[in-house]
């Protein structure tokens, strides 16, 4: 459960940032190489490479070697993770607008029988 919690925490760290998540978003359309994700964003490449440092690390994306380029894709196993996790508090919202609709259905009704 800890490995599990520590998982999540980097996870959720590493999202907190936005170039991240658009980082993570890029990569989860197409392959990337460093200097095609480095490209569109007003920072340094050693700026970007901590990005990537830091999305590795909470295992959102992997990298390997083609020739003399490191590509970047997304590692749908570490999105599951979260997905997973964030899934108790859909169900637990899903169920709150499911009364909260049936509270305004009532109501209507009230104001028509009244």
């Amino acid at each position: 459960m800890v490995e599990c919690t520590i998982s999540l925490d980097a996870a959720f760290g590493s999202l907190a940032d936005p170039t991240r998540r658009d980082i993570l978003r890029r990569v989860t359309d197409s392959e990337l190489s460093v200097g095609e994700i480095a490209a569109p964003y007003p920072l340094t490449f050693a700026a970007v490479s901590k990005h990537l440092k830091i999305l590795e690390h909470a295992k959102l994306i992997v990298k390997r070697r083609q020739g003399k380029q490191q590509m970047v894709q997304v590692s749908p196993e570490a999105l599951k993770d979260v997905s997973d996790y964030l899934q108790q508090y859909q169900r637990l919202w899903e169920g709150r607008l499911d009364a909260l609709e049936n509270y305004f259905k009532q109501e209507q009704l009230k104001k028509r029988e009244g």
